[in-house]
């Protein structure tokens, strides 16, 4: 194999070009294992939590009521769940054409000429302080970025992820397009 062809693949442009967007080297934004762990944990001990009240009231309840109790909560902790574990398994992949979202249910693809920008969200809730970065699109709904959500203050990892993402939309943005690449006006 040629040196050319090796040095692309690490990232590193042939001789004689400049970097562009299509020389960097697809980005995955996630989790770390002890982030993953952490919040599995919590999963784990909110579900305990939930067991046990299904457990209580189906048998502090008399009569055929006490099921529709127990399936009720029952529902909700496999609701709260399953939004957990696809919090924690969410990732993202940085392209030199976009953005590609995935989760457990869903994959979405978003160009990056059909983003506008990228915002820190903060919501407060009696659980603290949690932080997650946004895609604003240019038309549609923002959309949660996944892999980015935390509850500690200026997290190190969340300035990394968001720093990373900027840096792709802004070489996607300089970076000529095909017909300007080829010469043609």
């Amino acid at each position: 194999m040629s040196d050319s062809r090796t040095a692309s693949r690490r990232g590193v442009p042939p001789p004689g070009r400049a970097r562009g967007i299509a020389d960097l080297p697809d980005v995955w934004i996630r989790y770390s294992p002890a982030d993953r762990r952490r919040y599995g944990w919590r999963t784990g001990v909110m579900m305990a939590t939930l067991a046990g009240c299904m457990v209580a009231v189906g048998l502090a309840e008399n009569g055929s009521g006490r099921w529709w109790w127990v399936a009720g909560v029952g529902i909700l902790a496999l609701a709260a769940a399953l939004d957990m574990i696809n919090r924690i398994r969410g990732r993202t992949r940085l392209t030199a054409a976009g953005m590609e979202f995935r989760t457990l249910v869903r994959r979405r693809r978003v160009p990056w000429s059909e983003i506008a920008g990228i915002e820190e969200r903060h919501r407060t809730s009696r659980g603290g302080t949690w932080t997650d970065l946004r895609v604003v699109r240019l038309h549609g709904r923002p959309l949660a970025v996944p892999g980015t959500m935390t509850n500690r203050m200026r997290d190190a990892e969340l300035d990394r992820k968001q720093v990373a993402i900027r840096e792709y939309r802004s070489r996607a943005a300089a970076a000529p397009t095909s017909t300007e690449a080829a010469g043609q006006p």
